[in-house]
């Protein structure tokens, strides 16, 4: 079991998340803990970089959803970043794919 790290970092379009590790039901409320402290304005984006995740159940798939409900009751943005194709497989047989923007790396999902 790899430890759940999460980074944040700003950008000129908005906090970017790095998740790294297992996003799982000993860890999604880590996620949430962090997101809803996580300050957000209007029109910005945030990022959920997920290149080094490793792992997610669906306690991280509703920790996304939990994001995506944050960013929105802030009147902002999300997309997600580098999702690993098995959490990807998921999302599209669920449909989140259709929710979600999914880029291919941060850097694209922040305009930069």
């Amino acid at each position: 079991m790899s430890p759940l790290d999460i980074a944040i970092r700003h950008t000129p379009a908005g906090p970017v998340v790095a998740v790294t590790g297992e996003l799982d039901y000993d860890t999604a409320t880590d996620l949430r803990d962090i997101l809803d402290t996580l300050p957000l304005d209007p029109g910005q984006r945030l990022v959920l970089d997920l290149a080094h995740m490793e792992f997610c159940d669906s306690s991280g798939i509703s920790a996304l959803i939990a994001a995506r409900n944050h960013a929105r009751s802030a009147a902002a943005d999300i997309a997600l970043a580098a999702v690993p194709a098995n959490t990807l497989r998921v999302l599209r047989v669920i449909g989140l794919d259709q929710v979600f923007p999914i880029h291919p790396d941060a850097a694209s999902a922040t305009g930069a």
